[in-house]
């Protein structure tokens, strides 16, 4: 079997050099991706890459990279037509994710489908599916009087389609909240800020059913300006078998079931609030927790999902 894995920062994909944090990300991600796949046996992997960033592989493991003049959709159009399987991770920002999507025959693609994608990659448009299913997510954002008023007593902006805490903002006062949201120049929702433990869920998707693999911890920063940032995940912190766990074991098919089409790898960021979970966004590829996950876990994760792809 042939897979190509393309990673968009580190495979070419972004070349400004503002990404370099992110791209260290998404380079830690698709070697993890990559040393699942050696672990397997009968796989040929083609990873992407930029320069001479290549993960460390045997006989097994090729390279290859998009030419000067070649966009990140011919590119994976291209070699995804020249293998059985094509992995792909990159942002639902600007609807990077969805674009690739298309660009490759669905049989050849592993992970969510394209109108899974199009859910998720929207804050907003999650937010009303989880809702009308039933399942506690971040309320609907709602426009605050011209007077400030409103229910919470500190509030977000952020990019409906973003990626992590890319351009996100905690406001405590709602005139500031208001303001935020009109100088946006892109798409941005306002929500209430929830209270509570930032986790994330590793889940394992397939034709509406999902299994929750793992329960992680985020680190969630906010600045004195009130800049949010992502300081990175713990993975495995919570048992699944916990009294949270068996709590939060409940969400993944249901949310599977309200967005049909999620498969493969799914992370499900989760705010544990004193009422309970509450779900704050669905990423419909792998995220940072897939990192080591699968040494901590004692399963090949790759290997399930390429056998539930196939």
């Amino acid at each position: 079997m042939r897979v190509f894995v393309y990673e968009s920062l580190s495979g070419g994909g972004a070349r400004d050099s503002d990404a370099g944090d992110m791209r260290t990300a998404g380079r830690a991600m698709r070697n993890a991706i990559v040393a699942d796949l050696l672990a397997l046996e009968n796989v040929n992997i083609t990873c992407a890459t930029s320069g001479d960033d290549r993960p460390v592989g045997g006989a097994r493991l090729f390279w290859c990279e998009p030419s000067d003049d070649e966009s990140a959709i011919d590119f994976v159009r291209r070699e995804a037509a020249r293998h059985d399987l094509a992995w792909i991770v990159a942002p639902e920002t600007d609807g990077v994710l969805g674009a690739l999507c298309s660009a490759v025959n669905p049989r050849r693609w592993l992970g969510c489908d394209r109108a899974a994608i199009d859910v998720a990659s929207s804050k907003r448009a999650t937010s009303m599916r989880l809702t009308a299913a039933g399942i506690a997510a971040t309320p609907l954002p709602q426009p605050l009087s011209r007077e400030g008023r409103g229910a919470s007593t500190a509030w977000v902006v952020k990019p409906d389609d973003g990626a992590g805490a890319v351009a996100t903002r905690l406001h405590r006062s709602s005139s500031a909240a208001r303001e935020d949201l009109e100088q946006r120049g892109a798409p941005a929702v306002l929500e209430p800020w929830i209270d509570g433990e930032a986790l994330s869920l590793s889940l394992l998707c397939a034709h509406n059913h999902a299994e929750l693999v793992s329960i992680n911890r985020q680190r969630i920063g906010v600045d004195e300006q009130g800049r949010v940032s992502f300081d990175g995940v713990s993975i495995n912190q919570i048992a699944v078998a916990s009294a949270r766990g068996r709590r939060l074991s409940q969400l993944p098919c249901d949310i599977a079931a309200a967005i049909p089409g999620l498969r493969g790898y799914v992370g499900i960021d989760v705010v544990w609030s004193a009422g309970g979970p509450v779900v704050i966004e669905v990423n419909p590829r792998v995220t940072c927790a897939y990192v080591g996950l699968s040494t901590a876990l004692g399963r090949n994760l790759a290997g399930e999902i390429l056998g539930a792809g196939t």
